[in-house]
């Protein structure tokens, strides 16, 4: 999956913050969808690219159950899904969907780190528990 994520990173629409993403999600058929970040000159119409792949999951009719995504580091570490995708990944995929991010700069890792919308997000709001 990262591979297929790195792939998409190379197709990312970002002229304005050069933030080059991609993602990659595992279908429950086992499909592998991409998605790329697709930025606008009005940031709020812009997608990151963990939703456009989900979201692309969704349109061919499948769930999505891991994701992956490879972007260049924030703060010195690898750039996990923002909130708004963990809030979309916790919608699509459930508090159990693995996520599993690599840094654009450097080769894959054999041993990337990962985690779960529910360790990433341990508060959002699903359909299982209402906000508190």
């Amino acid at each position: 999956m990262l591979a297929a994520a790195a792939d998409a990173r190379g197709r990312s629409y970002s002229p304005y913050s050069k933030f080059r993403a991609g993602a990659a999600v595992l279908t429950d058929d086992g499909e592998i969808v991409e998605g790329v970040i697709v930025e606008n000159v009005s940031l709020g119409l812009a997608m990151c690219a963990e939703r456009t792949a989900m979201f692309a999951t969704v349109a061919r009719g499948q769930k999505p159950v891991a994701l992956a995504l490879v972007a260049p580091d924030t703060t010195g570490d690898v750039t996990w899904p923002c909130g708004a995708c963990l809030q979309v990944a916790l919608e699509l995929g459930g508090p159990d969907l693995v996520v599993t991010a690599a840094d654009a700069g450097e080769s894959l890792p054999d041993d990337p780190p990962s985690a779960t919308v529910r360790q990433l997000a341990p508060r959002a709001p699903h359909r299982d528990r209402p906000p508190s």
